[in-house]
């Protein structure tokens, strides 16, 4: 039998899986699937994905690392595992223009224990994310298509694995091999333009740390280089504005959606 302890560890071990206690930044990449559930329906595999994120976390002088990231999520074609730039709604016939997740920044503070279980040989922490707040495109009218509901709601459920002695490493400012697991369960995106038509999707995927730029999907390279070379890094310091979501996107994008305008739109490197 596998000797478990569950344990509280410091921010400093968390900070170490997820970048890095020194400030550098680092890369993280994930493959997965996403699933339509409809309650009444069977499944649909709607899309495979694959994602990055580049991620700082910065020491604060009082104690805790500032988060600071840029994250990426292409939708592909579970078929082909190509970029799909339109998609046709299976419910509605309609084809629409994909807009691909471009977060910039994704924000936070790491100051407090995280939960893990560990043995001798292998630690997995846990980080759950629940979020319920107002849907942002709720008041106004163009997006009753879109996304109507009141609330936007979404579980987001994090496993990262990674070797307890390079954990425990005194010298190890970055944990460089991990083993990421991701599973989200959350609202249609706006773009599929379900309405209040019920059901959610269901994103299953895995992946972990690559050293650089050049160690990427090579799609995800491609995007980067031609369309989006502002994640090519983390910004080096917090930034003052709000973290971007999926849904804000959508809404300060809206108009380049309605013109079948190809995602994620440009985004040049900051000097």
């Amino acid at each position: 039998m596998v000797n478990l302890t569950k344990k509280l560890l410091e921010a400093k071990d968390w900070v170490k899986v997820r970048a890095s206690t020194d400030a550098q930044q680092s890369f993280l990449t994930w493959y997965g699937s996403v699933f339509a559930f409809i309650p009444g329906e069977a499944k649909q595999h709607l899309f495979d994905i694959v994602g990055m994120s580049v991620a700082r976390c910065i020491p604060k002088s009082e104690g805790g690392w500032d988060f600071t990231s840029r994250e990426l999520t292409f939708y592909l074609d579970p078929e082909t595992g190509k970029k799909l730039d339109i998609w046709k709604n299976p419910w509605t016939d309609e084809t629409l223009p994909v807009v691909h997740v471009a977060n910039n920044p994704v924000q936070g503070l790491f100051k407090r224990p995280m939960p893990a279980l560990v043995n001798e040989e292998l630690t997995t922490f846990k980080f759950d994310l629940f979020s319920n707040y107002p849907n942002p495109l709720v008041d106004d009218p163009q997006f009753a298509e879109y996304s109507p509901q009141p609330l936007y709601q979404a579980t987001e459920l994090f496993k990262l694995t990674v070797s307890t002695a390079d954990l425990q490493n005194p010298e190890t400012t970055s944990v460089s091999k991990i083993m990421l697991a991701w599973d989200r369960v959350g609202p249609w995106l706006p773009w599929m333009k379900m309405g209040d038509r019920s059901g959610h999707l269901i994103y299953s995927a895995w992946g972990g740390k690559v050293n650089n730029v050049t160690e990427l999907p090579l799609l995800i390279q491609n995007e980067i280089n031609t369309r989006v070379p502002l994640f090519k890094n983390a910004a080096m310091s917090i930034l003052e504005q709000d973290n971007m979501t999926s849904w804000v996107y959508f809404q300060q994008n809206f108009d380049a959606y309605l013109k079948g305008e190809k995602f994620p739109i440009f985004a040049p490197e900051v000097e």
